[in-house]
């Protein structure tokens, strides 16, 4: 029995990947390079590693400096791990790697010798050799999302880039000026474009993010996390998808890939689950649900959390705030749909024989939860900066570690981890970087506002319209790239129309793009986070693909939810009273759908009462004491009648 729980081999996981097409530099590592270049790229990622520390804590310099160096670092360490495509420098950079290095590094020494002039022509008067040097770094970033982010993310650029040149030949609202080669290009090359609002979150505060992860990872906290989430909800019913629930969200504080997340917590998780019963596609979906849904649990959120904060102008403990009570619904109806599918297919926990002790790997390995702690309380209490309150939930970590000798870091350890660090970040740079040639080009040829008057009018002023057609295309933006750059244009292009001609609260409507970009992930047909699953459990990456689009059903409402009623995201206008009844409606609402979905209560549903269910779900979750009582009066009708029915059963039982 033993054996059926253990983990998936993790090489065999990322060769299914490879397989699938499944693009994901955490997850992968990238091409293994042999000595001298292993040594060589771990001193550079050592390098960025301390660079960045030295300019956040102790030595800030010119944004220009910054994130250009930023930029280049993350970009050498990319072209010198990541193949340009299969097979070309298997053991070691290819001719073309040094190349597209090369065309980051000469444009940096360019305008770094002619700063001041730079800084006067870029966008407006540029001359040749501005052109030229700009030119190559726009390549090479555009190279960097094409073998981080894949195609999609790359093609996308390419046509912003063209349509900010031809744009003066396209009719009606998407026409403008068009500019130069010359303009155009420079202006990408600038805090406007390629260094703007992207880059500046990733260089400020993702990367020492990304490092705490990697600090968490060193110290075996996967394997730590699931023994934990175990211990908490194992013996209950469905147990090892339960324990999927807390393991991925700790998980996901590390991590801001929902196809990372799937991997490192799936190895362990799907095994469980299928020996305890549950179909492999369950088991895929499932996971693929929890890990997405780890990207938007406070306090990190991935790199997107960041951003936003960024382009909203407000602390980041707002944005983790206004997350946690949207959080709080999506897990509570994760639970329930494991719980109540569970139910009618009569599965159990995990058998005691199998269950770790919670007294060994507190011993062994508690001290992980004092750093996720001491960040926490950095963050949200002691409202310290986020790129502070990583290094200090970086120091922590190495204090704890010291506590037990098999778990100590030492100074060959701390290094190694540092420079493994800054190779974890280069997806997430390359990503940023990309996302700020789009927004680019939505900044210069003012493609941002037009897009709004698109979604007005094309709703007829009708907000629900118009925000169904703001999730599609979140969606849409999501399964081609990671969620940070969806977010990025998403937030661009579509959050003006919803904040400026709907009167959405701005975090409301930046939390519903980030949302959908999240959800991307699951929904097919291109889920990342399904497809990685299905690897794992050996299922059909379709079926669970739409089964995880089954279980993550409310996922797709909540962001609707917090629209119509910003006290769940704590708008400053809403009362306690307002908080409390959203929490307690939200709450039950989310059981509600779970039961109309899985078709069961207290027991099974017939097909009217799951009609009636889903009714009743739908006005527990829209805002409204009128819609609250209908919902609550359906709920307890519903309730009430199975547990009658229940309790006349058992006398004839007996």
């Amino acid at each position: 029995m033993a054996n059926d729980f253990a983990p998936v081999d993790i090489k065999d996981v990322e060769k299914k990947l490879e397989e699938m097409n499944i693009k994901d530099v955490e997850v992968s590592g990238g091409r293994p390079l042999k000595q001298p270049f292993s040594i060589i790229v771990a001193a550079v990622g050592l390098i960025t590693s301390l660079f960045h520390i030295w300019v956040l804590t102790i030595h800030p310099i010119d944004p220009w400096y910054f994130r250009t160096l930023h930029v280049v670092l993350g970009g050498i360490l990319l072209f010198a791990i990541v193949p340009a495509a299969k097979g070309w420098g298997k053991n070691q950079p290819h001719l073309i790697d040094y190349l597209f290095m090369l065309m980051l590094i000469a444009p940096t020494v360019y305008i770094f010798s002619v700063f001041d002039e730079w800084i006067y022509r870029v966008g407006v008067v540029p001359d040749t050799w501005d052109f030229f040097f700009s030119l190559l770094f726009v390549i090479a970033i555009w190279e960097m999302a094409r073998r981080t982010a894949g195609l999609p993310l790359a093609i996308l650029t390419v046509l912003f880039i063209l349509y900010g040149h031809y744009g003066n030949y396209l009719p009606g609202l998407f026409q403008h000026r068009g500019y130069s080669w010359e303009r155009e290009i420079t202006f990408l090359f600038s805090l406007d474009g390629i260094l703007g609002l992207p880059v500046q979150a990733s260089a400020h505060y993702i990367f020492l993010f990304v490092l705490f992860g990697a600090f968490v990872d060193a110290s075996g906290a996967g394997k730590f996390f699931v023994d934990f989430a175990r211990c908490i909800a194992g013996r209950a019913r469905g147990g090892p998808a339960k324990v999927s629930i807390v393991s991925s969200a700790l998980i996901g504080t590390a991590s801001g890939s929902s196809v990372a997340n799937v991997v490192v917590d799936g190895v362990f998780n799907i095994p469980l689950m299928k020996a305890s019963g549950f179909k492999p596609k369950v088991a895929g979906a499932i996971e693929a649900m929890n890990s997405s849904g780890g990207q938007i649990v406070p306090p990190v959120m991935g790199a997107g959390a960041f951003l936003m904060a960024e382009i909203l102008s407000v602390p980041y403990a707002d944005v983790c705030l206004a997350a946690l009570i949207p959080a709080i619904l999506y897990f509570n109806a994760a639970y329930w749909m494991i719980d109540l599918y569970s139910a009618q297919a009569g599965l159990k926990g995990i058998p005691k024989e199998e269950m770790p002790v919670f007294r060994k790997i507190m011993l062994e390995k508690g001290y992980l939860l004092v750093p996720l702690v001491t960040l926490l309380v950095c963050l949200m209490v002691l409202m310290w900066s986020p790129s502070r309150a990583a290094l200090i939930g970086i120091v922590t970590l190495i204090v704890a570690s010291w506590v037990r000798k098999e778990t100590r870091m030492g100074l060959a350890s701390i290094l190694k981890t540092m420079a493994d660090g800054a190779r974890g970040a280069i997806e997430i740079i390359a990503t940023c970087a990309a996302a700020g040639i789009i927004v680019g080009v939505l900044t210069q040829t003012g493609l941002g506002q037009k897009f709004a008057m698109i979604i007005f009018n094309y709703s007829q002023g009708n907000l629900l319209i118009a925000l169904i057609f703001t999730a599609v295309v979140a969606v849409v933006l999501g399964m081609g790239m990671p969620t940070t750059a969806a977010y990025a244009i998403g937030a661009s292009v579509l959050a003006p129309a919803l904040v400026k001609d709907f009167q959405v609260l701005p975090i409301a409507a930046h939390l519903f793009i980030f949302y959908f970009a999240c959800l991307s992930a699951l929904t097919p047909p291109v889920a990342l986070a399904s497809f990685a699953a299905a690897a794992i459990a050996n299922a059909r990456p379709w079926d669970v693909g739409w089964q995880s689009m089954r279980f993550a059903i409310a996922g797709f409402i909540i962001p609707f939810m917090f629209i119509y009623g910003p006290a769940m995201v704590l708008a400053p206008s809403a009362t306690g009273f307002d908080i409390f009844m959203t929490i307690v409606t939200g709450l039950l609402g989310t059981l509600g759908l779970a039961a109309a979905v899985q078709g069961w209560l207290l027991s099974r549903l017939s097909t009217l009462l799951r009609i009636l269910m889903l009714i009743g779900a739908l006005a527990l979750i829209k805002p409204g004491w009128i819609t609250d009582l209908i919902g609550f009066g359906i709920f307890v009708v519903i309730a009430g009648f199975q547990w009658i029915s229940l309790r006349k059963a058992r006398p004839l039982q007996a």
